[in-house]
């Protein structure tokens, strides 16, 4: 997932920080000049794209006020060509994973009005009025085409993390997690072949990022499932949600943080790098490895 290295801070709001990979502009003086004569003038192109990004950002920011409405911290928002990513940190309960998730295509379904009714008010005119008509009816379908893409069941787009959210309540975390990475890998060949046959290579670029992440979510299902070791919380005293996975700063490997716990620490189970703090995904405390106690196997665990 794209993270704030090599981004340029564009504004912030609320305490939500924006951020824009410097390849946006790559991919923005292509796309642009691609479609130079779809207007008269390759200016309302640049609007066209904008407004794109525009949209993007509204639907990140409604996953991010969603996280924070059911007690979740959202700090920041990044935007890369491949569209935006709200760093969202809901509680651990599937309504509040459900309802930060669900509230970014909802944002899309609240804009469907909005450029139907200038979609009306600039229909019929003419001369460079037009491009402006022009416009609107192409952002409309813009909005409309990323509703569509967002819902499909396909990890981690936003429909495939809503049938794991709603599949939670059902059967638990790490068994929703590993029936959307399956589901998801299915629409994922689905979307392959399509890419290939229409010849599309940023439509497969986009089929293997996609595929990248049900991996990814696959193997934190199979971690979740593993037996580990329950460490609970210094502050309110509850276990977190077991299987929380760390990335390594030394060597990037993904790792259990529950079943790579010893005694006094936590250690990458690959370089053998220290992790000196924990934070509560309940009360979010923020304390050293060694104040968290280890319980016994059979202890609660919270939400599974």
């Amino acid at each position: 997932m794209p993270s704030n290295q090599g981004t340029i801070r564009l504004f912030e709001v609320k305490g939500i920080a924006v951020f824009l990979h410097w390849t946006w502009f790559l991919v923005a003086a292509y796309e642009i000049t691609g479609r130079a004569k779809t207007y008269s003038s390759i200016t309302w192109n640049a609007l066209e794209y904008v407004a794109l990004f525009a949209i993007v950002l509204l639907h990140e920011f409604g996953h991010a006020a969603a996280c924070r409405s059911v007690g979740g911290r959202a700090n920041q928002i990044v935007l890369w060509p491949l569209g935006g990513v709200a760093y969202v940190d809901p509680p651990p309960q599937p309504g509040a994973v459900l309802w930060s998730i669900a509230a970014g295509p909802l944002v899309n379904v609240a804009l469907v009005p909005v450029f139907g009714i200038l979609w009306l008010l600039t229909s019929g005119v003419a001369g460079a009025a037009s491009d402006v008509h022009a416009l609107v009816r192409d952002v409309t379908y813009i909005n409309a085409g990323l509703l569509f893409f967002n819902i499909l069941p396909i990890y981690p787009l936003d429909g495939g993390q809503i049938v794991g959210a709603l599949l939670w309540f059902v059967i638990g975390r790490a068994r929703s997690m590993m029936v959307s990475a399956v589901i998801g890998l299915v629409g994922v060949a689905a979307l392959g072949l399509w890419a290939l046959t229409i010849q599309s290579a940023w439509l497969g670029l986009v089929a293997f990022f996609l595929a990248s992440r049900c991996l990814r979510s696959f193997q934190t299902a199979r971690m979740l499932s593993a037996p580990r070791v329950v460490l609970t919380c210094p502050g309110c005293g509850t276990a977190p949600t077991p299987g929380a996975v760390l990335t390594c700063r030394g060597c990037g490997v993904a790792f259990d943080l529950y079943k790579s716990a010893a005694r006094s620490s936590v250690r990458c189970p690959k370089c053998d790098e220290e992790v000196p703090a924990l934070s509560c995904p309940l009360c979010r405390r923020t304390g050293r490895t060694d104040e968290w106690r280890l319980a016994p196997l059979s202890a609660p665990s919270g939400l599974s």
